[in-house]
């Protein structure tokens, strides 16, 4: 394993450490859905001692089918948008909020290669929303990015910035 994945390594250990202990003092219960991540998130946060105080579940939807049936995402919607896209990871963010028990969500869509990108979705490409309350209104926040790098590169930065965004969406929910 080359030493660069093993920098993306720390890093998503020490992300996924803050973000267990914020949501923890919060009271914050999370949620994740991956796709090209492939249960990344959800490893990173449940490695970390005391996660079951604010870990809830996971969902590894990395087929449409699975989209579909485990996120109840319509699948003309996939099929007219692309798996990889913003209304879809949108859709898999509030719909994982479905479940009154838990506070806030990350989900991840892309394409980590090294094949499936196109010119429009080049492998790299990664949407990634968060869904969490305000004033009992789901607030869903999307966010586009292009990694470049392999397979394993991909899936870490995927990662790390699902984590970070999280960490910022507690943050902003609780000082409403």
């Amino acid at each position: 394993m080359s030493r660069f994945v093993m920098n993306k390594k720390d890093k998503l250990h020490e992300v996924a450490d803050r973000v267990v202990s914020l949501a923890s003092q919060l009271k914050k219960i999370i949620v994740t859905a991956e796709s090209c991540t492939g249960g990344l998130v959800a490893k990173a946060i449940t490695d970390i001692p005391g996660s079951s105080y604010c870990f809830s579940h996971g969902f590894v939807t990395y087929s449409d089918t699975a989209k579909n049936t485990l996120l109840g995402i319509n699948s003309l919607l996939i099929k007219d948008n692309g798996a990889v896209s913003k209304i879809v990871a949108e859709r898999m963010a509030k719909n994982t909020l479905r479940d009154n028990t838990v506070d806030i969500s990350v989900a991840i869509t892309g394409i980590a290669g090294p094949t499936g990108g196109t010119l429009e979705k080049p492998v790299g490409t990664v949407w990634l929303a968060w869904g969490y309350y305000i004033d009992n209104q789901i607030i869903i926040d999307t966010q586009h990015y292009c990694f470049n790098g392999d397979r394993n590169t991909i899936r870490f930065e995927s990662a790390i910035e699902a984590l970070i965004g999280l960490e910022k969406r507690m943050k902003k929910c609780n000082s409403v």
